[in-house]
């Protein structure tokens, strides 16, 4: 498999290594969850088949973090091992963004979610805008992918601050501050970011409100909401967990 054969591999694979050493010393993890690109899902699946030996229960796939409140498309690949109770991914809480609809043809279970949640409720500026990527729509650096402030934010880079944002008519706004970038990764607007590449602290984290729903489900923790909208202020409200 190709993906086994790239270099970074045995980086990914750290973790499991720590986790084999944990069952070897008699004290085992009782959760384990590891977060990475789609492109690690194969490198997943390995792992929780090494995991199931040892007798932990083992759920793999890629989630999509505006399902769950976040407002950005941003795809990652999720592994959940539990030691005791069966594990699981846990299950969208809002819409999967889809360009020019929030409710797909014939996919009415949509109907029963929240709508998903946009840029404009994220970053409540004071009138509608156009955010035009940095990164060209199909790997062509000619076409700019772009999103209005009703839709999700395309995934959040280290580069974002690169990003243009335009009234709808095309004049140019500020671009985004690293409060308003840490916002479309739902941190909340006061988290105290510090030291050197904020933008690229920001691109990197993982967004708190889909490892909050990440975390309830290895942890087997009943679960509201995480993100809620606020009687028309267009607002959304972050509640991570005390990790």
């Amino acid at each position: 498999m190709d993906e086994l054969d790239d270099p970074r591999t045995g980086l990914v694979l750290e973790p499991l290594r720590w986790a084999l050493a944990a069952v070897d010393d008699g004290h085992p993890y009782e959760s384990v969850v590891l977060e990475q690109v789609p492109t690690a899902l194969p490198v997943w699946k390995e792992v929780g088949e090494a995991l199931r030996v040892e007798g932990y229960s083992v759920a793999h796939g890629v989630l999509s973090a505006e399902e769950f409140g976040v407002p950005q498309t941003r795809r990652r690949a999720v592994l959940i091992a539990r030691r005791h109770g069966a594990a699981a991914l846990p299950k969208a809480m809002y819409r999967r963004y889809r360009k020019d609809s929030s409710v797909a043809e014939g996919d009415e279970g949509d109907l029963a979610l929240l709508p998903w949640v946009t840029m404009g409720e994220a970053l409540n500026r004071d009138e509608p805008f156009v955010a035009v990527s940095n990164y060209g729509s199909g790997g062509d650096p000619a076409v700019r992918g772009r999103r209005t402030s009703d839709e999700p934010a395309p995934t959040v880079t280290g580069k974002i601050n690169r990003n243009r944002v335009l009234t709808a008519d095309g004049a140019e706004l500020r671009r985004l501050t690293p409060a308003e970038a840490g916002r479309l990764q739902s941190f909340p607007v006061d988290y105290p970011w510090a030291g050197k590449d904020i933008f690229q602290q920001i691109g990197s984290a993982t967004p708190p409100l889909l490892a909050e729903h990440v975390l309830s489900a290895a942890l087997d923790i009943d679960h509201s909401p995480a993100g809620i909208r606020a009687g028309g202020q267009g607002e959304f409200a972050a509640r991570p967990l005390g990790w």
